[in-house]
């Protein structure tokens, strides 16, 4: 498969992250950004990742063998008004939350190559978990296509347009509630009179070894009875997350989180 050229339209913090990851691919020819508000922010991008600035996306356009917008939501109706007859075969990609690919085809024709992916921040690292779905022109080398991306950035998983909508509660949004965690046993850690820094990195360590040991395939399940000795300290710390309804608020804040994301699809309807 011959090397690819991508064009960014936006320049924002996960158009970035996926960046860091495609300039170490070697099937990427050519990665150019436009983003017009702000071409200060190209120039540090050309400095740090060696990308071609993009001053007007619609000349530089014919280049691409994909577009890839990394706009707001609310920012896709007006814009794929300009992009439809620049169009010529580009496979159209967005990153955008409740954009998918029906949304671009009915913006664009269904005859348009279209995908929806919805990366996380580890893409910066290389450690995204990634959802995808495809649009209904989507060809097999267009998928191949998008999976050197995906596979530059982290692991993907194919889904459902309404699969991507429920999941990315879970894999985009989720990282946040991890974050939340480890920063109250951080402040707790503190209290025992240890540094702030020293206190970072026992629990990123922690939280590093535990994420590890998951990838291994290990069942959740199993990893939490293997800490956890019936009547011992551990069962104790577990008994009263148990009795603040733990599991049941993580799952209320993955529903909370769906139905606010599909609120804003609704209004760009």
């Amino acid at each position: 498969m011959k090397k690819q050229t991508i064009l960014f339209i936006g320049a924002g913090r996960m158009a970035e992250s996926i960046i860091s990851g495609l300039v170490k691919s070697p099937n990427i020819e050519d990665i150019y950004v436009s983003n017009h508000r702000n071409r200060e922010k190209l120039m540090n991008l050309e400095n740090k990742y060696g990308i071609r600035p993009s001053f007007s996306w619609s000349s530089d356009a014919e280049k691409a063998d994909m577009i890839l917008l990394a706009m707001p939501p609310e920012a896709h109706p007006e814009f794929l008004k300009e992009l439809k007859p620049v169009l010529t075969g580009q496979f159209v990609v967005t990153i955008a939350a409740g954009i998918g690919p029906s949304f671009l085809e009915e913006h664009l024709g269904q005859d348009v190559p279209a995908a929806w992916i919805m990366p996380n921040t580890a893409s910066e690292i290389g450690e995204s978990m990634s959802l995808v779905a495809y649009g209904q022109a989507a060809l097999e080398h267009h998928k191949l296509m998008l999976k050197d991306v995906l596979d530059a950035i982290g692991e993907s998983e194919v889904c459902t347009e309404e699969q991507v909508h429920q999941l990315t509660a879970i894999t985009g949004s989720a990282p946040a509630f991890l974050y939340a965690f480890a920063e109250s046993l951080i402040e707790q850690a503190e209290t025992y009179g240890i540094s702030h820094e020293h206190a970072v990195k026992l629990v990123s360590q922690m939280m590093a070894g535990s994420s590890a040991m998951l990838k291994l395939k290990k069942a959740p399940k199993e990893l939490r009875e293997q800490v956890t000795t019936p009547g011992g300290a551990t069962a104790e710390g577990i008994n009263v997350l148990v009795q603040g309804g733990y599991s049941r608020l993580i799952k209320e804040a993955v529903i909370a989180t769906n139905r606010k994301a599909l609120g804003k699809w609704q209004e760009n309807q």
